[in-house]
């Protein structure tokens, strides 16, 4: 599948011109036989706060499976997006930062991880079923009066297929062992007493947390 941003209406992904000379500047400098063939590669790796995560590395258009998608741009460049990738990355835009620490490439996604997952702040109504009633009932009596020692509270914003997605406010905002509660404790727990959840996503973003129980361990 091959789309081309110099003609589409509607292109899957663009990307502006300080990110593209910035991507070409490093493919000008790899050691990789036929560099004029590399292309950037584009791919949703998670989930981070209320959006995607990304992994974006040079390799080789001629890679591209018949499901990737090769998005042609100026000076003989292509950014591909896997197929896993293709259609949560419609509408995105690769851009630049400028930020005074130092730039760097970063996608502008207008997508969410879930059509009921907006960003902090941000009312949902109560996800309704058997299947998130019953996981919000594994919240109330097992979850949240166990992470309540803390001060944290785990709340459910949505259930998509076998994925439930949750947001922690109180003290696991921020808290430098969010990922740890929620993969040997929260998500452990909702499994076992929800055996259609096999997944859970955290959406918090931590970023905005105060007082945190733990601090975030220091690198």
């Amino acid at each position: 599948m091959t789309f081309d941003t110099s003609t589409s209406d509607q292109p899957l992904v663009q990307i502006t011109d300080a990110a593209r000379e910035l991507v070409l500047a490093y493919r000008g400098h790899s050691d990789k036989p036929n560099p004029e063939r590399l292309a950037m590669w584009v791919e949703i790796t998670g989930v981070s706060g209320s959006g995607f995560s990304y992994d974006m590395y040079l390799k080789t258009v001629d890679d591209a499976a018949p499901g990737d998608a090769v998005v042609s741009a100026a000076e003989g460049l292509h950014v591909v997006i896997p197929s896993g990738s293709v259609d949560q990355m419609q509408g995105s835009t690769i851009d630049l930062s400028d930020s005074p620490g130092g730039g760097g490439l970063f996608v502008r996604n207008p997508q969410s991880p879930s059509p009921a997952v907006g960003g902090a702040g941000q009312s949902t109504a109560a996800p309704t079923g058997p299947v998130a009633e019953r996981v919000i009932h594994v919240l109330d009596q097992q979850i949240n009066p166990a992470i309540a020692a803390h001060g944290g509270h785990a709340e459910l914003v949505a259930v998509e297929d076998d994925i439930a997605y949750l947001r922690l406010s109180g003290g696991c905002q921020g808290c430098g062992m969010a990922s740890v509660t929620l993969s040997q404790g929260i998500e452990v727990t909702l499994r076992e007493g929800v055996p259609e959840i096999s997944r859970v996503v955290d959406v918090t973003d931590h970023e905005a947390g105060a007082n945190p129980y733990y601090e975030a361990a220091k690198k």
